[in-house]
């Protein structure tokens, strides 16, 4: 997941047109410590089940919509941040609940183009599924009601992953589906592809190739701050203005 500290942005309001709640995969029986520890944060919280599947139900402190979710299937993660073990450490992004200006051209792209299969339908959202161990998830909201505005607490785009070997057998695709997209894009560290599907959300195929490893270990990612060549030079201007986290 990628944000995008803007100083002075403004709220935005999550609506039509974006990609709404988060959902993030945990170990089953590990929702009472997420539940604990986020309460502690003083978020406040909703138990849901959804799918059959319980969770967590928050907005985070910028009111961005998210979401925990028991996930048997998730396995567990190689990350134990200080205080949390392999048996309740997030696994990875299970999926996303989308609000879009055409419910049923958004269905028919995900299913028709993008592999994807409805397997469920509860409170007007259709649930849409691969085999897909991480972000095999999509919920479409049949009847979302607010006009999406963007700004901080809202998500930007949605990205699908592809290896490099296979991207270029997408610009046809989205072409044959009548959907202007940008040229494959160089992000340093992957390559993109950006186009807006017919409910007005923003998509992005990016690929796997080269990943994040290319210039550190599994042990040092995120332990300091990466550039791509071309910000190099701007690197302590960039520095000076980056949010402490």
């Amino acid at each position: 997941m990628t944000f995008f500290p803007f100083q002075g942005s403004g709220q935005g309001t999550v609506g039509k047109g974006q990609a709404g709640r988060v959902y993030f995969s945990v170990p089953s029986g590990s929702l009472s410590f997420w539940k604990e520890r986020l309460e502690k944060s003083g978020l406040s919280l909703e138990e849901k089940t959804l799918f059959g599947e319980k969770g967590l139900i928050f907005d985070d402190t910028e009111d961005l919509p998210l979401a925990i979710m028991e996930d048997a299937k998730s396995g567990k993660s190689e990350w134990t941040p200080d205080g949390i073990t392999t048996n309740e450490a997030i696994t990875g992004m299970k999926g996303v609940l989308l609000y879009s200006y055409d419910p049923q051209a958004t269905i028919q792209l995900l299913t028709e183009s993008f592999g994807y299969t409805k397997v469920a339908e509860e409170d007007q959202i259709v649930r849409l599924a691969t085999s897909a161990a991480v972000g095999g998830v999509i919920d479409v909201h049949l009847h979302p009601e607010k006009r999406g505005v963007g700004g901080y607490g809202t998500v930007h785009h949605v990205a699908f992953r592809t290896k490099k070997k296979e991207q270029a057998k997408w610009l046809p695709i989205i072409a044959e589906n009548h959907l202007p997209s940008s040229e494959i894009l160089d992000r340093e560290y992957f390559t993109s592809v950006y186009f807006r599907e017919k409910g007005g959300i923003l998509f992005e195929i990016a690929t796997d190739e080269p990943g994040f490893m290319t210039d550190e270990t599994f042990a040092e990612l995120g332990t300091s701050l990466k550039l791509p060549e071309w910000l190099e030079k701007h690197r302590q201007q960039i520095t000076d203005i980056l949010p402490e986290l």
